[in-house]
C-alpha cells in the first residue's frame, strides 16, 4: 500500500476513534511490523477549504451548471490528534448556512487555537515590519478552549 493510502486509512481510523496500530519508519510511513503508538498525541491533522459554499447557486440554475456560491461568513473545517477533542462540534449557522447563529469562530482565535497545539504562544510569536510587532492573531486572538480535549 502507498505510503498516501496508509495515511489515509490512519486519518479515518482516528476520525472513526480507532486504535491506529500501522508503523511509522523513516519518514514515511510503511511496513506492518511497527506500531504508532502515541503519534496523534504529536500530529495535528486538519482539513478546511478556503472559504465555506452557499447552499445555493449563482446565476442561472441548469442540469449543467448547478455549482454553488462561495462564502466568506461560514465554512467547515475538521481537525484531529494533537490534542484536540474528538466527537464536537463548534458553531451553526441558519437553515440557509447563511448566518452564523452560534459559537462563532473568527479565524484568528482558529489561528490562535492552531498555534497552541503546536505548543506556541500565539501572543508571544511576533514579526516586525515598518516598526511596529505584528502577530498572526492580530490583537483579538482567543485560543478555542471547547476544542481542546
Amino acid at each position: 500500500m502507498s505510503k498516501r493510502g496508509q495515511l489515509a486509512r490512519i486519518v479515518v481510523a482516528v476520525l472513526a476513534g480507532v486504535t491506529v496500530t500501522p508503523a511509522l519508519a523513516g519518514t514515511g510511513l510503511s511496513g506492518p511490523g511497527r506500531r504508532m503508538a502515541g503519534l496523534f498525541a504529536t500530529v495535528l491533522v486538519l482539513w478546511a477549504g478556503e472559504f465555506g459554499r452557499t447552499v445555493y447557486c449563482q446565476g442561472k440554475l441548469t442540469p449543467q451548471d448547478y455549482g454553488r456560491d462561495h462564502h466568506p461568513r461560514c465554512f467547515t473545517l475538521w481537525m484531529a490528534g494533537a490534542g484536540v477533542k474528538t466527537g464536537i462540534s463548534i458553531g451553526e449557522t441558519d437553515d440557509y448556512s447563511y448566518n452564523v447563529t452560534k459559537d462563532p469562530v473568527h479565524i484568528h482565535d482558529l489561528n490562535a487555537t492552531i498555534l497552541h497545539l503546536f505548543g506556541i504562544d500565539h501572543t508571544r510569536l511576533t514579526y516586525k515590519y515598518q516598526g511596529r510587532h505584528f502577530r498572526l492573531t492580530d490583537v483579538r486572538g482567543e485560543v478555542v478552549k471547547k476544542a481542546l480535549a
